[in-house]
């Protein structure tokens, strides 16, 4: 049935599914739909729990507008801090790899800061590419498995490999919300069963893939951040936490030295 015209009966619909942000929600559907028709259509879409930013095709994320589409990743806010950190960390001129990109937000966000870096992604899920590549350039992402998607070519020359990697363990998959487990891929979820099964794989790979005095940049939640460093300390890295509790993000930072 459609609404009553008007905002505030669209913010009552919101609310009563449980959108907690339902006046700015019911502001953005109304300016983003092209009719009356769509407008419904995206309403019974987030009523039924659909993520608003696969609804009406975009994220906002560090000051950049990424596309995104249904059955994603969403990037979360807290991700900032991993795109800030590139920011601060690479090098003049360095060479940027996004693992397990989605929709490689954080690549797209530290090149426009940054355009002097020369930024890659890769992402495994076929319509995550897609929208990576309409984000960062469609010869910029390469869709693959970690590593394995890599062009051979980018080997050992990597300055800084960032990833916001899969870290929630298995049995907590079900106690998030249902907006990321209904309509989230889960190969972007679940990390295993302590959240670090990928993280663990990408720290194998970093000393044949970075360059000497080469980083890491993983966002990981705090009470993983120990052990992820101790990990990253296992193959040779100085390490340290990074956390910024304004965006309740935690990132650890690995890097080479120079001697190593």
């Amino acid at each position: 049935m459609t609404p009553p015209a008007g905002s505030s009966a669209l913010v009552a619909r919101l609310r009563a599914a449980g959108c907690v942000f339902a006046e700015e929600e019911a502001a953005l559907l109304e300016a983003e739909a092209p009719d009356s028709s769509a407008l419904e259509a995206w309403v019974t879409r987030r009523v039924a729990g659909e993520p608003l930013e696969q609804i009406v095709g975009w994220a906002e994320f560090a000051g950049v507008r990424v596309t995104v589409a249904p059955g994603v990743f969403v990037p979360r806010r807290r991700s900032e801090l991993l795109a800030d950190q590139v920011v601060r960390r690479a090098p003049r001129r360095a060479l940027v790899v996004e693992l397990c990109a989605g929709v490689a937000p954080i690549a797209a966000a530290a090149v426009r800061e940054r355009p002097d870096l020369e930024v890659f992604a890769a992402e495994i899920d076929p319509v995550a590419v897609q929208c990576a590549r309409t984000n960062l350039g469609p010869d910029r992402v390469f869709p693959g498995d970690l590593y394995a998607a890599l062009p051979a070519s980018l080997r050992g020359l990597i300055d800084v490999v960032v990833a916001n990697a899969p870290y929630v363990p298995t049995d907590e998959i079900a106690l998030m919300p249902r907006e990321a487990r209904d309509h989230e891929p889960l190969v972007a979820l679940d990390g295993g069963a302590d959240g670090l099964d990928v993280h663990r794989r990408i720290a194998s790979g970093l000393g044949d893939w970075l360059a000497p005095g080469g980083q890491v940049l993983i966002e990981i939640s705090p009470a993983q951040a120990p052990v992820l460093t101790a990990l990253l300390a296992d193959i040779g890295m100085d390490t340290e936490i990074v956390r910024d509790d304004g965006l309740e993000a935690t990132v650890v930072r690995g890097w080479l030295s120079t001697t190593n």
